[in-house]
């Protein structure tokens, strides 16, 4: 069974960037992996995902200022995160559906059969 260890996550001003990483344990080819998050009090939220190195969804807070991709050779997935606001606090966990070829409904907590511990992520104002 595949393993995923996040790294990354830090405590940072608005404004500024972090760059989350999560490297897996074997080799994923092309499954779709994404990136969630979950704040305290709330439901854990897609925030994107990637199908092999080229297809790329973004949930709508974080288009524009993230930006997620993938190193096959290193089996690791990243997730660039730039213009961090307050509201971009939580824990980021990565995600990976190793039984479809397909990122369709990739905001569906359901579809992902092996997940991170989590990285935390804190931004201050």
């Amino acid at each position: 069974q595949v393993q995923l260890v996040e790294s990354g996550g830090d405590s940072v001003q608005a404004g500024g960037s972090l760059r989350l990483s999560c490297a897996a344990s074997g080799y994923l080819g092309s499954a779709c992996m994404a990136w969630f998050r979950q704040a305290p009090g709330k439901e854990r939220e897609g925030v994107a995902s990637i199908l092999g190195d080229s297809f790329k969804y973004y949930g709508g807070s974080v288009k524009g200022r993230f930006t997620i991709s993938r190193d096959n050779a290193k089996n690791t997935m990243y997730l660039q995160m730039d213009s961090l606001k307050p509201e971009d606090t939580a824990m980021y966990y990565c995600a990976a559906d190793v039984r479809t070829n397909s990122c369709d409904s990739w905001r569906n907590r359901s579809k992902y059969n092996v997940w991170g511990q989590g990285t935390q992520v804190a931004v201050s104002s």
